[in-house]
This record gives C-alpha cells, sequence and structure tokens, in this order.
C-alpha cells in the first residue's frame, strides 16, 4: 500500500492512498494513530488495520490538502555517501570499503512540492537523487539476512548539498553542507516493502527543468539496502521512522564541465521506479 502524511487543521495526519485520493486512517479506524511512525511502531497489526480502513474510509481529494514529508520529524537521518559504482567513477575515486555514512538534522526535512531555498551562504547546492529506506522496526545488530524485514517502506529522496561547504571547508564539513534547512526532501508518499521486493533493481532519475541529469539503477549500489541496515544497527539502534538516503547516482552537477549548480527558479524531479516523482522548486 502507499502512505502520505497530511497536514490537517489539527496538525500533521496519516492517510491512505486509494484511487487517488487519501483516507485518514484514524478517522476511518479510531484506534489507529494519528503519526505515521506511531502506525509503523504497530507492525504487521497497523499495516492490516491500516489497509482495511484505507478500502472502508471516506476518501479526502489529493489536491485539497498539503502533503508532508512521509516522516515529517525522522529520529535519526542516516546518509550514504558514494554508494554508486557509475558515479564513484565519475568522482575519481576508488569505491569505498565500507560505507560512507553522515548524516542531517531533522530541519533538513522537506515534502513533496515544497520550495525550497538556496542559502546565500553557498554559491555550489546541486542536486542527488536518491532512494529513501523507511525504518518500521526497532533492532540492534540486525544480521543482513534478516535486515530487509525491518523495512518500512521507501520514498523518492532528493539529498540536496552544498558543495562548498561539503569539499571547500577545512577538513571538509559533510554533515554542514548537506543540512541547510529543507536540503532532504523525501516523499510523496511510503511505498511499503511488499509492494518493492527488491530493492537493488530500481531505475533512478534526476530531472531538472524537463531535462535528464542522472539515469541508473539501483543495481549499482556498492552496498545494497539489506548490507546498509546490518552496518548502521552495529553502532546503534533503529527505531520506527529512522531514515536511510542510500547514495546518489552519477551525473551530479559538481562532476559536469562546466559545473551544473542549482538556481532560483529550478525544479528538480526524482522518479524513481514503482515508487514515483518527487518535486521541488529551488529559490532564493
Amino acid at each position: 500500500m502507499r502512505l502520505v502524511t497530511y497536514q490537517s487543521e489539527t496538525g500533521p495526519r496519516v492517510a491512505g492512498v486509494r484511487d487517488g485520493d487519501y483516507v485518514d486512517l484514524q478517522q476511518a479506524d479510531a484506534d489507529l494513530p494519528s503519526s505515521l511512525t506511531d502506525l509503523l511502531a504497530m507492525g504487521a497489526t497497523g499495516r492490516e488495520r491500516a489497509v482495511a480502513a484505507t478500502a472502508a474510509g471516506s476518501g479526502i481529494p489529493a489536491g485539497s490538502v498539503r502533503v508532508l514529508a512521509p516522516v515529517p520529524q525522522p529520529g535519526k537521518i542516516f546518509c550514504i555517501g558514494l554508494n554508486y559504482a557509475d558515479h564513484a567513477v565519475e568522482s575519481g575515486v576508488d569505491p569505498p570499503t565500507e560505507p560512507v555514512v553522515f548524516s542531517k538534522f531533522a530541519t533538513a526535512v522537506a515534502a513533496h512540492n515544497d520550495v525550497v531555498s538556496l542559502p546565500s551562504l553557498s554559491s555550489e547546492v546541486d542536486y542527488e537523487a536518491e532512494l529513501v529506506v523507511v525504518i518500521g522496526r526497532s533492532g540492534r545488530a540486525i544480521p543482513q539476512e534478516q535486515a530487509l524485514e525491518y523495512v518500512a517502506g521507501y520514498a523518492c529522496g532528493h539529498d540536496v548539498s552544498a558543495r562548498d561547504w561539503q569539499l571547500g571547508k577545512p577538513g571538509g564539513q559533510w554533515l554542514l553542507g548537506k543540512t541547510f534547512d529543507h536540503f532532504a526532501p523525501f516523499g510523496p508518499e511510503l511505498v511499503t516493502a511488499d509492494e518493492i521486493p527488491d530493492p537493488g533493481c530500481l531505475d533512478i532519475k534526476l530531472r531538472l527543468n524537463g531535462e535528464t541529469m542522472q539515469d541508473s539503477n539501483t543495481q549499482q549500489l556498492i552496498f545494497p539496502v539489506d548490507h546498509l541496515i546490518a552496518y548502521l544497527s552495529n553502532v546503534c539502534t533503529l527505531h520506527p521512522g529512522d531514515i536511510i538516503f542510500t547514495g546518489t547516482p552519477p551525473g551530479v552537477g559538481a562532476a559536469r564541465k562546466p559545473p551544473v549548480f542549482l538556481q532560483p527558479g529550478d525544479i528538480a524531479e526524482v522518479e524513481i521506479e514503482k515508487i514515483g516523482i518527487l518535486s521541488n522548486q529551488f529559490a532564493e
């Protein structure tokens, strides 16, 4: 199934997607929570009841409400660098032997159709299409062969990156260059894991003002989703609603000759097979 978080008069609420409309799950089943994170924490029971509520509830026209990020306030946002073999080649570096991990703060989260402000402190803001994994179960030291059982679902993600901070500051400010406000759009929907049996075989693209800039497949992931979950969970406990940006394919602006950086008025679309399209406009 597909789930969204939308802005209601009383705050963020989770809804199921049915024939292009949204069904508020708690309105259809009063025992369901209003937040996606709490729904995920219910496990299989929550999912089964969400399916039933989506089928039975009254629909809300999708165009009548504002969609938020599927998880508006993730507890943890993990990001993986240099995780596509073809992107490593483009960057002129050897593929890493372990995942390159950094993070973003929750203030970086943005939603489908949100306008992202380009910070005045950077003149080299780049685009990066990414598959986002949403964790659905708590776990620590998760075996790789069981890791996909901990996935709630997937979304399109855009790892917006200020390259002059990430690479040009003393020591390289990866975290700060990646975590300006609204530098982590993801959505528009959470597609549950049962609809994506193999996250390692999905076409992924980014279009900038209609022109395709990135075009690859998650088969190019150096460290696939199950490896990443096992690796990260050896360091810290994963919880429902934590998210993982899994890395970007080649074609980023910084690697182009001449470089292409985001400008006010640009529209970037991330499209991932079986998941959907995430669109954001950029402004001063």
